[in-house]
């Protein structure tokens, strides 16, 4: 009678248990599951809107004459002392070209550039075609890159905060990925992108559990922008709660099982000294 009575005492706790891990309602948590595998995408969307205010670049030119290039060139145009003598007095010593509010840089020789909305690419180009124009290096090789290109990530995710990234393309997986995942609770349907370029500040949506991701102009993140990640709504309401509240739970859950425990062998117990006696 007993163990009849230890039985349905146990069978009621993990019922229990299991009613606890499983309450409230299933979420996805796959990306792009709705996609077919083994299939092929055409990438229609580019990976940025070109160089923005505030953007800041390294510009450097190379040449087989090095010493051609040399007031082109921050890291070699600063001040410098040869036996003696300062080379180069007028050179700054301040890294990289800050994009002005009104779109342009200032680069030494040409003079004022308005690079606004062009690409890395472009602005190379552009270069290229001015220093062997001008004829100040004739074999001018231009390489442009983005110094400052930071992407803030808030919510539900593993570590949340700000990541530098290099280059000038950047996913939203890829950002994801460097700041450890989505939690089990972020919601995959509704990650939010806050984007401001131009004077404009939109806000867009992404389902990152559907293939229509992949054709999101916010599926390439761009310079700036932020990415939140919302808690589903097993997590609001849990922090509706008293926040301590699955402490409890958790408590209580291994209080029962240890006397559980204790009462099966005290049960086993005066079943063998039945028998002995």
């Amino acid at each position: 009678m007993k163990k009849r009575g230890f039985n349905l005492l146990l069978l009621a706790s993990v019922t229990m248990s299991m009613l606890m891990v499983s309450c409230g309602s299933t979420e996805e948590i796959a990306y792009f599951s709705d996609a077919a595998r083994d299939s092929a995408m055409a990438i229609n969307s580019r990976f940025t809107n070109g160089i923005q205010a505030n953007d800041l670049l390294n510009i450097y030119v190379e040449s087989e004459t090095p010493l051609a290039t040399i007031p082109f060139n921050q890291e070699t145009n600063k001040i410098a002392v040869s036996d003696g003598t300062v080379m180069n007095p007028g050179a700054s010593a301040v890294s990289g070209y800050l994009v002005s509010n009104n779109g342009s840089i200032i680069f030494p020789v040409l003079g004022e550039i308005n690079v606004l909305g062009m690409t890395h690419a472009e602005l190379a180009a552009e270069l290229q075609r001015r220093l062997r124009e001008q004829g100040l290096v004739n074999d001018a090789v231009v390489t442009v890159k983005l110094m400052n290109f930071k992407v803030s990530v808030l919510g539900d995710v593993t570590r949340p905060g700000q990541i530098m990234a290099t280059g000038e393309r950047l996913t939203i997986f890829e950002a994801l990925s460097m700041v450890g995942d989505l939690t089990i609770f972020g919601q995959r349907r509704n990650v939010t992108v806050l984007r401001e370029e131009n004077g404009v500040r939109t806000i867009g949506e992404l389902d990152l559990s559907s293939e229509e991701v992949f054709k999101s102009p916010y599926y390439y993140l761009h310079q700036n922008d932020v990415v939140y990640v919302e808690p589903n709504m097993k997590k609001k309401k849990t922090a509706a709660r008293d926040p301590m509240i699955m402490t409890y739970i958790s408590a209580g859950l291994s209080v029962v099982s240890t006397l559980s425990t204790i009462f099966y062998y005290y049960i086993l117990s005066q079943y063998y000294n039945s028998r002995i006696n």
